[in-house]
């Protein structure tokens, strides 16, 4: 157990620095390279992947003996994979009983089986990418990326927070109060971390990895054991997690069920069962607001982390790059066909206009020079499908027929050429009055956006802050040419708890965010209650137990 510890103690001791200074650092290189990951890992990744569908996952773990699962590809094909069935008691209970050896085990040895894990899971990159983009409908590359080693980086990095918060708690002291003429009296104290229970994380359909890799190795390293509930679409990238984890496990010499699968079906849920079961000691959800308000109105006081929706603003005010601000803006509404939680909706301009590199343009021409972008990006139907992916689900389509009649229709969306076998949609973009906030105050997830005309710079900042307020909002991006406007909207938009980028135009994105860098999600608006990550992240997942006894004289 120790061995793993050692073993990537130099990782380890990186991450924990780079969380301090908040610098570009990752571990896990983000290129498919065969020269990183293997001259044959590509084939290999894909042959495996292949190997997998239209038959059981094997995984050892209490079950009722009955299969699940019905995932079907975005991209056209039945994975036709099932898993085992296992009730909430039966996952609750086999959970509280690895815990024992877990929860006793010292930081160290927990931590080194969670570098472990993610070690064999980064080595296993280009399986994890193929799962992911058959789930989730990403396009390969981002699939490649951000459901391996960006996940990957997410985990180490809540893995690092643990770390460091469990570091500060002492081992053992002695313990001497002066008494003045007399002895002094000497205590000989310990200091135990106690884990609080098992832990639910609930995952998502579109980020299965990236968004369920914090709280599931948070929880992991300060002690609890973890239960996997996945989205019913994307189970098969958690389902390798958990098995490569319990894996690692059982080699260290703990209990496997440390950490387990919940699998489950549309038709036949058990989220809501994990979340009330009275074994549940913390929970970790991501998806849509009203279940996340659902487990807040009914865990009973147990802690939730939660990333929920938003409706992500870009406000226009000025630029020294029109060609570089419509480019930036058109891929950030372009990229994986609007279906991230960072990806921006709503682009508020000034119904006068704004003044430009290229002179004074109208809220006409800013409106018609984002659609000619999106237009160019992807006027190649190979680009196109590389950047748009597919869509996940089937009512995000319908979301976007919907919204055709919200507003006037500056750009409409259609299938991607060449993609006749997935779901796919380019972005459909709208143009609208700001007095029309029944039309683009609502999150709208997919390839929907709205220009939204506005009476001003300042009633652009204003609109955009208060819908962070008042719906969330996970992401914000301005462009300006006035430090007194960038210093309004800073202030705006912190108030608002929304994180700012701050006149983008070249290769970094309003979608984007970098672990061990970027505060994913702030915890002070509607879109989430937690940080990824912080302190606050990983603190309250365990409680520190205390032995005093008295020292011979």
């Amino acid at each position: 157990m120790a061995g793993f510890f050692d073993k990537h103690r130099e990782t380890l001791d990186k991450a924990v620095t780079a969380i301090r200074e908040r610098g570009f650092w990752s571990a896990y290189p983000e290129m498919p390279s065969g020269k990183i990951y293997g001259e044959t890992a590509k084939a290999d990744g894909e042959a495996a992947f292949k190997a997998m569908l239209g038959k059981p996952f094997e995984l050892d773990q209490p079950t009722t003996g009955g299969r699940v699962g019905h995932e079907i590809s975005p991209f056209g094909p039945d994975l036709a994979i099932t898993y085992p069935e296992a009730t909430p008691d039966m996952l609750v209970e086999a959970a509280k009983t690895a815990m024992a050896s877990w929860g006793a085990a010292s930081p160290e040895e927990r931590v080194g089986v969670c570098l472990e894990i993610l070690a064999r899971i980064n080595a296993q990159s280009f399986l994890f990418a193929n799962a992911v983009m058959h789930t989730s409908g990403q396009a390969f590359m981002m699939a490649f990326q951000a459901g391996g080693p960006h996940a990957q980086d997410r985990g180490l990095e809540a893995i690092a927070y643990a770390y460091d918060e469990m570091s500060r708690v002492p081992g053992v002291v002695r313990w001497e109060k002066p008494q003045g003429p007399k002895d002094p009296i000497v205590l000989d104290k310990r200091f135990r971390i106690i884990p609080r229970g098992p832990a639910l994380v609930i995952g998502c359909a579109t980020f299965p990895t990236w968004n369920s890799y914090p709280g599931l190795f948070a929880s992991l390293a300060t002690g609890n054991p973890v239960i996997v509930k996945p989205h019913p679409g994307a189970i098969l990238p958690l389902a390798l997690t958990v098995r490569i984890g319990r894996e690692v496990l059982a080699e260290a010499g703990f209990d496997p069920n440390v950490l387990l699968l919940a699998a489950d079906t549309v038709e036949a849920p058990i989220a809501k069962e994990l979340v009330t079961h009275s074994g549940i000691a913390i929970i970790d959800y991501t998806g849509s607001p009203a279940f996340g308000t659902w487990i807040r109105e009914n865990a009973g006081g147990r802690p939730v982390y939660t990333e929920e929706a938003g409706v992500n603003s870009i406000v226009v005010t000025g630029t020294d790059s029109l060609r570089g601000m419509v480019g930036n803006i058109a891929f950030s509404l372009s990229l994986y066909s609007g279906q991230m939680c960072t990806a921006p909706q709503n682009i508020y301009v000034p119904r006068g206009g704004i003044d430009t590199d290229e002179g004074h343009k109208s809220f006409d021409e800013i409106a018609g020079a984002l659609a000619t972008a999106v237009d160019k990006l992807l006027s190649d139907p190979q680009r196109a499908a590389g950047v748009l992916g597919a869509v996940q689900n089937e009512a995000t389509l319908a979301r976007v027929a919907d919204a055709r009649g919200l507003g006037k229709v500056l750009r409409d969306s259609g299938p991607v050429e060449g993609m006749e076998e997935a779901r796919s949609a380019t972005p459909l973009i709208l143009a609208v009055d700001a007095a029309d906030e029944s039309a683009y105050l609502e999150e709208r997830f997919g390839p929907v956006s709205f220009v939204i005309a506005t009476d001003g710079a300042e009633d652009a900042i204003v609109r955009a802050a208060a819908s962070a307020r008042s719906r969330g909002a996970i992401t914000a991006a301005l462009y300006a040419t006035d430090e007194a406007v960038i210093d309004r909207a800073a202030d705006a938009f912190a108030e608002a708890g929304v994180s700012l980028s701050v006149n983008l135009t070249g290769g970094v994105f309003v979608n984007q965010s970098a672990a061990f860098s970027d505060y994913h999600v702030t915890g002070a608006n509607p879109a989430g209650n937690a940080c990824l990550c912080d302190s606050a992240f990983v603190a309250n997942r365990f409680r520190v137990a205390t032995v005093r006894r008295p020292v011979a004289a």
